[in-house]
């Protein structure tokens, strides 16, 4: 299977897994074997607004850990991305690491603004505060072409919950090495 993600950008050449991009990302330079069951427990937050955006960055997250080798994966969904910082503050001390996805769409006032700051302030407050890594998936969009682009879709140029999600898995690889 070729992940759309794991196109090189040059060319659109196809690449298939184990690349060295997710090797790098999942742990290879650590001495952690790509595909190796990983022990540890994880996540994914997803606000629901925005169905069809949402469903591509969970289905997404799911690709990239179960590439990482994370077998137990939990799956939560709240309503909005500003939601998504109290949901991972609940969570925190249960898991090894969160995903949070979420998308907002810039409108008409400053509703967007907002949004996108206290959903980033907050999860970045949890992520300091409980040392809990946090894979960041929020997209923060102009409009929804934009969102659909990276959402990791059939057609899509970016899969950002398959970013996110490997994000997570290689920050808790990297704590652990240093402890």
């Amino acid at each position: 299977m070729v992940h759309p993600y794991l196109r090189r950008r040059e060319g659109l050449e196809e690449v298939h897994y184990p690349t060295p991009e997710l090797e790098k990302v999942l742990g290879k330079t650590l001495g952690v074997p790509l595909f190796q069951e990983q022990a540890m427990r994880v996540a994914i937050v997803a606000a629901s607004w925005h169905e069809q955006v949402m469903d591509g960055l969970v289905e997404g997250a799911h690709r990239g850990l179960t590439a990482a080798g994370v077998t137990d994966i939990t799956e939560v969904r709240v309503p909005g991305t500003f939601e998504l910082p109290v949901a991972c503050a609940t969570l925190a001390g249960r898991f090894d690491a969160l995903v949070a996805l979420g998308v907002v769409i810039r409108g008409g006032t400053p509703h967007f603004d907002y949004v996108c700051a206290g959903a980033t302030h907050g999860l970045t407050e949890v992520a300091v505060r409980t040392c809990t890594p946090i894979g960041f998936g929020v997209l923060t969009c102009d409009d929804e072409v934009q969102a659909i682009a990276r959402a990791g879709l059939p057609g899509s140029v970016e899969d950002k919950g398959f970013e996110a999600a490997t994000a997570a898995i290689a920050t808790v690889l990297v704590l652990r090495s240093v402890h």
